[in-house]
Formats: C-alpha cells, structure tokens, sequence
C-alpha cells in the first residue's frame, strides 16, 4: 500500500542551519499494517511522514501509495488517497462549523464541490451511527459548534473523519501528544479499533515508546534521518522498551538520549 525508495531530503542547504533530515530511506508498509514510527528528535520520524503526506518534497527519492507515485503531487492532490490526523486537535477541524459540517466536509473530501451544500437525513443518519462508534455521546450534539468541545473528543471527530472514506493510508502525526494521559491512551484505544475495523494501512508516529511497542503489528525506530530497527511479528509481540533501548544502541552504536520519550516510560 506504501512504497517509499531511497527518500533523502537537506534542509537549509549550504548555511549554518542545514541538516539531512532523512538519509536514503527505504520502507514498504503492505496492505492492512499499522506501523508506530519512533525516534529522538531530529530523527527523521515527521519529516518522512510529511513527505508522504506531499508537505515536503524530497530531493531524491520516490513515494508510491497502493502503486501509484505520487513523488511529485501536490499536498492537495495526495490528499484523496490519505487520512492525517496531527498533534494539534485544532488543525484537523473547523471550530466555527458544526459536527454534521464538519463530517460533511470530510465525506466530500476529493469529490466535484458544486452550488449544492444541503446535507441529506440519510447522510446526517451515517453520521449519528458512526458518531455512536466513538461512544463520546456526540452522536446527539451534530449542531454543537466542534470549537466547544474537549480536546479528546476534537481528537477523536478528527480521527473520524479522517477515516471517513476508507483512505489508503492512515497517517497519525503523535495525534495524543497534546491530550492527557487518560485521554490519550481512549484516542489510541479508538484509533486501533478505527484502523481494525476497517483493515486500513497506517503509520502512527508517537513519542511513546511504550505506545509504539503495545500498538501496531510493526515498529520502526529511526535515528539521524536514517532507519535503524524494523521489528515486526512474534519479536514486537515480546518486545520490552529495556529490549527496544538495548537493540537500539546495538543497531545506532549509541545511546537513546530523548527526554520526552525516556520520561514516557514510566507513564501507564
């Protein structure tokens, strides 16, 4: 479903700032994975999703979604083959607009916009089931404005709607690292179960090493724009963070060193 070869990318080219975000980088993502990405910072984890997402555009390097290359399309374009879901709960709504218009929006996603707007009973009924799915009783509140709720319950009309139209590839931007602890592990428990019950593809970057271990049927942990750990199968299964750290530094030649993500380890 994703193909990404030889992916390198500099940045502030040829002054004191520059930096190779991503070195050569090479991943396949088949059909139905859901892949946690995890790395200190700096170490290439949101770059190489925004350059799948067509923010960036590398300098060398190609991107192919369900066998299609899409190097070279426009953010925009790309936009009807993903669901994203960023950090910031604000950014994957419209906070002046109602739930229904806000889904509205997102079910029209990549199809022709014309005069009409009007949204249908049987439409706003689709909505109020799937709304029921996220079991945070916004089924019954379709014209509240999505500025007055929470940031779990924005998180979770995001991740909603960003599934909405089945996507190709499902892209989670460390889509809790704003929420609390409580609120956070119940966006990642509905994000499993969104990603399962549909079977989508997905990539979850998070800084939570614990998180990165417990979801997923695969883990990637990238280091100095480079991948250096691809762990999938029985060894995720039984995998511990003490293990992670220990492959880590044997597959790095260093030490992890990221506070945020050392200090999560010790979060429930």
């Amino acid at each position: 479903m994703l193909k990404v070869k030889n992916l390198s990318i500099l940045f502030n080219a040829g002054t004191i700032n520059e930096r190779q975000a991503l070195k050569n980088v090479s991943v396949t993502l088949q059909n139905g994975d859901f892949v946690t990405v995890i790395g200190g910072n700096g170490a290439g984890k949101s770059t190489l999703l925004n350059c799948i997402a067509g923010v960036h555009t590398p300098d060398r390097g190609h991107i192919y979604i369900d066998e299609t290359e899409v190097t070279n399309w426009s953010e925009h374009k790309r936009a009807k083959l993903l669901g994203r879901v960023f950090q910031d709960p604000m950014m994957g709504t419209a906070g002046n607009m109602g739930i229904e218009e806000n889904l509205a929006l997102a079910y029209r996603r990549g199809n022709f916009r014309g005069l009409r707007w009007g949204i249908s009973n049987a439409e706003r009924a689709m909505y109020r089931e799937q709304l029921k799915r996220l079991e945070l009783g916004l089924e019954d509140r379709l014209t509240a404005k999505v500025r007055l709720l929470s940031g779990g319950q924005r998180q979770a009309l995001t991740l909603l709607m960003a599934t909405l139209k089945q996507p190709k590839l499902l892209l989670l931007d460390e889509h809790t690292a704003a929420l609390d602890p409580k609120t956070a592990q119940k966006v990642l428990a509905l994000s499993e179960k969104i990603i399962a019950e549909n079977g989508l593809t997905a990539m979850m970057v998070t800084h939570n090493m614990r998180d990165a271990i417990a979801y997923g049927n695969r883990l990637i942990m990238m280091n100095d724009g480079e991948i250096v750990l691809d762990i999938s199968g029985e060894e995720k299964k039984n995998l511990t963070v003490e293990a992670l750290l220990r492959a880590f530094e044997r597959a790095s030649g260093s030490e992890f060193a990221n506070d945020r993500a050392l200090l999560s380890m010790g979060k429930k």
